[in-house]
């Protein structure tokens, strides 16, 4: 049940999910190389955040750490890192399949946290982790025949994918240690880094742009990483982790359903599978169902 008094702010997460769902139809009509995509989408939105954090007065509020600058540059190499490796998963698999890998990063969150903050993982976590990376492999159609025909680009869109979501899972880790910056500013961060890096790995002076390809570029960083996050950032702080919970799942759905309806390419039944079983073991590690307790009431004794 969401909550009678937050509607605005679950309407505003997932328009955020919606929206976001649809930056694979971005990427493939762009048609451009991951470096040039990623830098356009960074240089557009530095642009729209920092526009909407001047109107808002965030710079005036924050007060700027060398430790906070560092940590926020060190996010945004991450970051831009991540976003090179999604955006040339998309090109060697599919926006579902690179999506639904992706959104295993919770559970690398979890991972982590055990690792490097030595937070008790209980009984029930691993066990749903367990399930999420069965559902992973169904997911990701590497048990499917024909799209081993062509493994190799396969494989390594989907290594991209995944290597992308344990880079996310750090932004995500380090992220909490800067709770003193505002997320607004920590994604334009992320965002200078882009454009004052990339333009060395994916110099636009070689390239033609067409026209209609600038429209895409452009409401990448617009629309999928200035709007998208103003709405993200806004609705976060009024809800419910199980509302929250349940509307970040709004992407990756979104995602497939794009997938499938403009470019023809469903969910074989077995990776509709692997995506149930993420999305149920997410919840499960998100709301601490008990998956262990219940299976041993429900074994015969």
């Amino acid at each position: 049940m969401l909550p009678a008094h937050r509607p605005q702010a679950a309407i505003q997460l997932a328009a955020a999910g919606l929206l976001m769902g649809t930056i694979g139809i971005f990427v493939e009509q762009a048609g451009l190389d991951a470096f040039t995509m990623v830098l356009c989408r960074c240089f557009f939105g530095f642009i729209a955040l920092a526009g909407y954090c001047v109107w808002k007065g965030y710079f005036r509020e924050q007060r700027f750490t060398p430790s906070i600058v560092g940590l926020a540059l060190i996010t945004g190499v991450l970051m831009v890192t991540q976003w090179v490796a999604f955006f040339d998963s998309i090109g060697r698999t599919s926006i579902a399949v690179s999506t639904v890998v992706f959104h295993v990063q919770p559970f690398w969150v979890v991972l982590m946290g055990a690792v490097l903050f030595r937070e008790r993982l209980g009984i029930d976590r691993p066990a749903w982790i367990a399930i999420a990376f069965v559902g992973l492999v169904l997911a990701s159609g590497v048990l499917a025949t024909d799209h081993l025909q062509g493994h190799t680009r396969y494989l390594i869109g989907i290594a991209e994918a995944l290597v992308g979501s344990v880079m996310y899972a750090a932004v995500t880790l380090i992220a909490k240690s800067l709770g003193a910056l505002r997320p607004h500013l920590l994604t334009l961060a992320q965002c200078l880094v882009g454009t004052v890096v990339l333009p060395f790995l994916a110099p636009l002076g070689t390239l033609h742009i067409e026209p209609h390809q600038w429209f895409w570029l452009i409401g990448m960083g617009v629309l999928h990483t200035g709007l998208s996050y103003v709405l993200i950032y806004g609705a976060l702080p009024r809800l419910t982790t199980p509302t929250i919970a349940v509307l970040l799942f709004v992407y990756p759905l979104t995602a497939i359903a794009v997938d499938a309806l403009v470019y023809g390419r469903p969910l074989a039944p077995a990776q509709m599978v692997g995506m149930a079983l993420i999305v149920t073991a997410s919840l499960g590690v998100n709301l601490g169902w008990p998956l262990v307790s219940m299976v041993r009431r429900l074994a015969p004794r």
